[in-house]
């Protein structure tokens, strides 16, 4: 192990780690856009909508992001549509995103006992009431662990984006390593930084979903 090698590539890890975490949480934020009121749409199985909304989830969970970027990023142009290397990775993980967390939104919508909904009508609440009152913080806490583990699967997929040139942490690290064959240090580093990206989400994670419980089922 050079260290001096390690001081020498910091500044560019550095560099592609931003740029990873940018696209990847810009990704993210597109995902939950998507994601959510495709939740509301299956969850209340409007009608079209919910059927379009069905085959996006499934289309986009059964390929893989790869394949998805590079039908955007090399399938687009052939039709006149030509974007960054940038805004593809974006789009794509949101899109990718957007499928998980609208099933993981939809699962917490469906876990709220129906005995609620029987009780608030009960008690003469209005529809909207219910919803807002009633099933939605429940279904928000419910949530919360799959929530979690799709952005941490997001934030890890971020690791194919050097499939369309983008230097993100993977690209620096496979083209350090084929310039100057310093395979034990960038490797390291390149661990070490998808650590550091990766361990305060899944620290902050837990401590949401203790929270969560807490506040749902008071342990």
């Amino acid at each position: 192990m050079d260290f001096n090698v390690i001081r020498e590539y910091l500044p560019i890890y550095w560099e592609a780690f931003f740029l990873t975490i940018k696209i990847g949480w810009i990704g993210i934020l597109i995902s939950f856009g998507i994601g959510i009121p495709a939740s509301f749409s299956m969850f209340f199985k409007i009608p079209v909508i919910s059927q379009i909304v069905k085959a996006y989830v499934e289309l986009f969970r059964n390929t893989p992001l790869l394949v998805q970027l590079f039908f955007i990023y090399f399938g687009l142009p052939k039709l006149g549509i030509t974007i960054s290397a940038q805004t593809c990775g974006a789009l794509g993980l949101g899109l990718l995103g957007g499928a998980y967390m609208a099933e993981a939104f939809r699962s917490g919508l469906e876990a709220v006992p129906k005995t609620q909904s029987e009780a608030a009508f009960a008690l003469n609440m209005s529809k909207g009431q219910l919803f807002r009152l009633i099933i939605l913080p429940q279904a928000l806490s419910s949530s919360v662990p799959a929530v979690v583990a799709n952005v941490i699967f997001l934030l890890k997929e971020t690791s194919v984006f050097s499939a369309i040139s983008l230097m993100d942490l993977m690209f620096t690290a496979k083209d350090l390593i084929g310039l100057y064959y310093n395979t034990t240090e960038c490797l390291t580093m390149l661990v070490l930084f998808y650590v550091i990206m990766l361990l305060p989400v899944s620290v902050l994670g837990n401590i949401v979903e203790k929270k969560a419980r807490f506040s749902m089922f008071g342990e």
